[in-house]
């Protein structure tokens, strides 16, 4: 995506919508039962879900446009400690580890901030998208769990990309963002996006909520961000000065206290 001159909307949409159209036909044969058997909580759940899955691409694709992959990547896998904020203001328990980790991850995000700032605004504000990015995934999340109680991942995933690409053409018309015109590199950039990042990536997510809490699964997304920040340092030559670094040190090391310090819960889901 950071590779790709297309414009981050536009990216955001190709991916949903061609992953849309592909698992929409396939829920609407083998899934129909389930989709008209919806409880009203479910569908506004799966509603709530694909638009905060669109604001999560819109802000997160922003983000890799402004600042390095390396700082995007780690900034937006704060969407753990947004989880735990959500879980506080549903009443559940946070553990005083788990507080401390994510003050420990905070000011790993200060310090990324800090140092950008030093590089540039636009860098400086394509962290706060990344974190804006976290925000909504974490809701997406958590959304997503509730919604797979009663929704399998073929009839949830086809459903949640459905909307979620509805919210961003919707996003296109508004800014006047151009959706064809690209580069013949760009369209085959976007189709891998679709393929790695769409299918394998945030379908694989939508199947995790049916055995893993959303605690869980933001901790294995911090698995992306030394293989991000390497693979763009070879690809893109992408080098962010070491504060960046020391940054990403401090938002692992605080996200993996608090995982380690809090129980997860397994949701009985269907399959």
């Amino acid at each position: 995506m950071a590779a790709t001159t297309a414009p981050a909307l536009a990216i955001a949409f190709w991916r949903n919508a061609a992953a849309a159209a592909v698992l929409l036909p396939m829920a609407g044969v083998r899934r129909r039962g389930e989709l008209a058997a919806l409880s009203p909580r479910g569908r506004r759940a799966v509603l709530f879900a694909g638009v905060m899955l669109a604001l999560h691409f819109a802000t997160w694709v922003g983000a890799l446009k402004l600042t390095s992959v390396a700082a995007a990547t780690a900034l937006v896998t704060t969407q753990l400690v947004w989880v735990l904020v959500v879980d506080r203001i549903r009443g559940v328990p946070v553990p005083l580890a788990a507080v401390l980790g994510s003050a420990l991850a905070i000011a790993g995000v200060l310090v990324v901030s800090g140092t950008d700032l030093t590089v540039s605004t636009r860098a400086l504000a394509g962290d706060g998208l990344a974190v804006l990015g976290g925000f909504f995934a974490a809701l997406y999340l958590v959304a997503g769990q509730e919604v797979r109680r009663e929704l399998s991942t073929t009839a949830y995933t086809a459903v949640c990309y459905g909307i979620c690409a509805a919210t961003l053409l919707l996003g296109v018309v508004v800014s006047g963002v151009d959706l064809v015109g690209f580069s013949s590199r760009d369209w085959l950039l976007i189709a891998a996006v679709t393929v790695s990042a769409q299918f394998l990536g945030h379908s694989l997510l939508n199947h995790l909520l049916a055995v893993m809490s959303p605690v869980l699964i933001s901790l294995l997304l911090l698995l992306e961000v030394p293989v991000a920040a390497l693979l763009a340092a070879v690809f893109l030559g992408q080098a962010p000065p070491w504060g960046v670094y020391a940054g990403l040190g401090l938002i692992l090391a605080g996200l993996a206290i608090v995982t380690a310090r809090r129980r997860p819960t397994t949701p009985v889901l269907a399959d």
